[in-house]
């Protein structure tokens, strides 16, 4: 579906997922960047947009609410969400939420975005969310899946401050949304920063319990999770399955991995580009919805 005019997104948060997003934005033929706003005016994000003549605010949250674009994608904090969603919500601005507050529906593309596309904050999870949890949705829709553990191990040099200062809430997040869009009846997550050099590409293993008995259904998870690989490289194109479904009884594993774009982050930093590549999926289908109800 074309649009006739790109719908403008604005940016708070101009690190480096908010400057990944000022490339992936680019190449939209939905939306396009319509401000970039911080604090600091050095930041990486500032400076580029500057450089590529792109509106920017250094009044944070203020300048978000006084520009007119009607989406917004958050990539600042948990703490600085709390604070400024009441702020995005009372202008009516349409918020994808990229830090670990979660104080709207939670979100990944593959699993429920159709169903929540007239809200006005989602939460994208966590990149582990959005590497493992589309595999224990691939499992659970084939058999009862009672726990479900995934462990995700990133290039240390991939998590910046904000990363390491949500820890507690990535892995509370997480294990959240294993049950509540996995479809585990329980849910865990494990963060792992792993510091070798060269650094290596974001992994996820996906370890699920199920209950009932598999010899009858292992074609058809493996079928379920080779299926969910496919739609999710739609908008993530460096996803892949590393490991296909591994039996062992009564547990399945699968491994994935994702190697970023290298628009701006490094290729190792997949677990970043994830969640700015969703991101970009989401606002992408909120401005068809607007473009389609005639609204800017």
């Amino acid at each position: 579906m074309a649009i006739s005019k790109k719908i403008p997104v604005a940016i708070i948060g101009p690190g480096n997922i908010g400057t990944d997003l000022i490339y992936k934005i680019e190449r939209s033929q939905y939306i396009r960047v319509g401000l970039v706003a911080g604090v600091k005016k050095d930041s990486t994000g500032i400076l580029l947009a500057q450089e590529k003549r792109i509106p920017v605010s250094l009044l944070g949250a203020e300048g978000i609410i006084q520009d007119a674009s009607p989406i917004v994608i958050d990539a600042t904090s948990a703490s600085v969400h709390i604070k400024n969603a009441p702020l995005f919500r009372e202008s009516g601005k349409k918020v994808i939420d990229l830090t670990p507050a979660a104080l709207g529906p939670k979100v990944i593309p593959v699993i429920n975005l159709s169903e929540n596309l007239d809200e006005l904050n989602i939460n994208m999870v966590t990149c582990g969310g959005q590497m493992s949890i589309p595999i224990v949705k691939a499992i659970s829709q084939v058999i009862e899946v009672p726990y479900s553990e995934v462990i995700c191990t990133i290039a240390s040099l991939s998590a910046g401050p904000g990363t390491r200062q949500n820890i507690d809430e990535f892995t509370q997040t997480t294990a959240r949304a294993i049950e509540s869009l996995g479809g585990a009846q329980k849910g865990k997550a494990i963060i792992i920063l792993n510091p070798a050099e060269p650094p290596i590409i974001s992994r996820a293993t996906v370890y699920c319990l199920v209950g009932g008995d598999l010899n009858d259904k292992k074609e058809q998870i493996e079928a379920s999770v080779e299926n969910m690989t496919k739609r999710l490289q739609t908008y993530v194109p460096g996803y892949r399955l590393k490991v296909p479904p591994q039996f062992d009884r009564n547990k399945v594993t699968v491994m994935v991995e994702v190697e970023g774009a290298g628009d701006f982050l490094p290729k190792y930093s997949g677990n970043l580009d994830i969640m700015t590549s969703a991101a970009v999926a989401v606002a992408e289908e909120f401005a068809k919805k607007m473009s389609k109800e005639g609204r800017p």
